[in-house]
């Protein structure tokens, strides 16, 4: 395995532990059992394809990164204070499409920058791109 593939795969496993991360954070929040139910479908689709990196750098004896402390309790957060001022089912969703967009935009520019990876790792982030995009969109019936 190249190091570009290592490093796009690190970057994408990072990438969905910090989105499933902000999900199971939000969740108890939700009133809305539609809006529930769509954090729960694609927090799960977000641990299979962390799970497929994982497994992926395991094949070839390397280790997964995990999104910076800092980042995460920044995130953490801001999250919780966003949620003190208005805890809206509206204001999660608005929550969500922000995250959705950064791991929209920060994974594609992994796959810009880490040209060299193999297929099924670009294949793998596309992928998440996708599902990022397909949750946004499913998202916005909620603002």
């Amino acid at each position: 395995m190249n190091e570009d593939t290592i490093k796009l795969l690190r970057e994408c496993n990072a990438g969905c532990k910090s989105a499933t991360n902000s999900m199971e954070q939000v969740i108890s929040h939700i009133k809305d059992k539609g809006l529930k139910s769509l954090i729960n479908k694609y927090n799960d689709k977000h641990i299979k394809i962390g799970d497929k990196c994982h497994e992926m750098l395991n094949e070839c004896g390397e280790e997964e990164k995990d999104p910076k402390s800092m980042v995460n309790t920044f995130s953490w957060l801001t999250t919780e204070m966003k949620l003190m001022l208005k805890n809206d089912d509206d204001k999660i969703a608005e929550l969500m499409i922000d995250g959705c967009n950064m791991g929209i935009k920060s994974v594609s520019r992994y796959l810009n920058q880490y040209k060299n990876a193999s297929k099924e790792s670009i294949e793998l982030a596309h992928r998440l791109v996708k599902i990022e995009q397909e949750f946004m969109n499913d998202l916005l019936i909620y603002l």
